[in-house]
């Protein structure tokens, strides 16, 4: 996507940085419920989105407002919602419909610690609702993971322009420490907004036009099916957004996978052990889905071995292994929600997976 001009760093929360980010992807509605730790986000939606022309809705609940995105994704707008973790899952309903509708929206789940409501500090125990479909039936989301608050901004671009691209909810998936920090964002905005077509499908009033009908519904014998199937090649097709960064691999003996600020947080790690002479690298996926596969198993062909890091006790994990089969496995560390990690935290973990290889 070609950049405009760039405009003067400012210094955001990782919650503002989606704000501006949406704002820049020209969101036109937003629609939340307040929940610890997104609640910077419909705040500053509730005076920024009436200001550029847009509309902001506290909705009546989570459900409330899941719902009312559907509405406006049906009708070709630009909107958004957010939440964390026991509010996503109130969500889910409405999500799958967007889903089997073929409808674009996107989801910024800032992830806290669960189960149940758990705490209101960080957590990655919604990979698998995230990746795998959270609601009922077969559908997947493209999922973002922005590790630094420049990525929140920039993947909330790309976010909507993925949900439009492929009519497909995607889903933002930070956490509370990325939600919480502030840092440098250097802001720009996409040269041209693409609707990749939204005039051929939008829900707009049939007034001179054959009648549009979006649903998710198919009751006619083997209409499903067809759904399903048209599905699952659309999934297919979003193999090729698959994203990760890699860093220090080419000369590792082990990699370190990890995602979102945990992947920050580990190449902290990574670095303070190459300088002790401890040859370890990193990749962090950026699409959780589509997963970066590729990649991982490219490294695991060429001899290196993983530990995989999630601050959970262990979802991630199953797609590295998966990534890497035939060539290798991978080691697990959990660091336990309900506790801030720090780099020194990692170093012993991945100290005890080199000496094993």
């Amino acid at each position: 996507m070609a950049k405009a001009k760039q405009a003067e760093r400012i210094f955001v929360k990782g919650n503002e940085a989606i704000c501006h980010g949406a704002l820049a992807a020209g969101v036109r509605c937003f629609f939340g419920y307040p929940i610890t730790p997104q609640n910077d986000i419909p705040e500053f939606m509730s005076k920024a989105l009436p200001d550029a022309g847009g509309e902001f809705v506290q909705a009546e609940s989570e459900i409330a407002a899941a719902n009312m995105l559907l509405g406006a994704a049906a009708a070709g707008v630009r909107a958004f919602t957010s939440s964390s973790s026991p509010g996503i899952s109130l969500k889910q309903e409405a999500i799958s419909y967007m889903a089997g509708s073929h409808l674009p929206a996107v989801v910024v789940n800032m992830n806290r610690g669960g189960p149940g409501l758990g705490d209101i500090g960080p957590g990655q125990g919604d990979y698998f609702q995230a990746v795998k479909g959270g609601g009922h039936g077969d559908y997947r989301l493209l999922v973002l993971a922005p590790g630094t608050c420049q990525e929140a901004y920039d993947l909330m671009i790309r976010a909507f322009d993925l949900a439009f691209k492929y009519r497909n909810p995607v889903m933002i998936l930070g956490d509370a420490i990325l939600g919480q920090m502030k840092e440098p964002v250097t802001p720009w905005t996409p040269e041209t907004l693409d609707g990749h077509g939204v005039e051929g499908w939008r829900l707009d009033g049939a007034c001179g036009r054959k009648e549009r009908l979006l649903k998710s519904l198919f009751l006619e014998e083997g209409a499903l099916a067809g759904q399903n199937a048209f599905l699952r090649d659309k999934y297919e097709d979003m193999q090729v957004e698959a994203d990760a960064e890699v860093f220090e691999a080419e000369d590792a003996d082990l990699i370190v996978v990890a995602y979102g600020s945990i992947g920050r947080i580990a190449k902290s790690s990574v670095r303070a052990l190459r300088a002790r002479g401890r040859r370890v690298g990193l990749v962090r996926p950026i699409t959780l889905y589509p997963f970066p596969s590729h990649v991982l198993r490219s490294l695991a062909a060429a001899g290196k071995r993983f530990i995989t890091i999630e601050h959970n006790t262990g979802q991630m994990v199953e797609d590295v292994r998966l990534a890497v089969r035939g060539f290798a496995d991978s080691d697990f560390f959990g660091f336990m929600p309900g506790n801030l990690p720090s780099p020194d935290d990692f170093v012993g973990p991945i100290v005890e997976s080199l000496r094993r290889i």
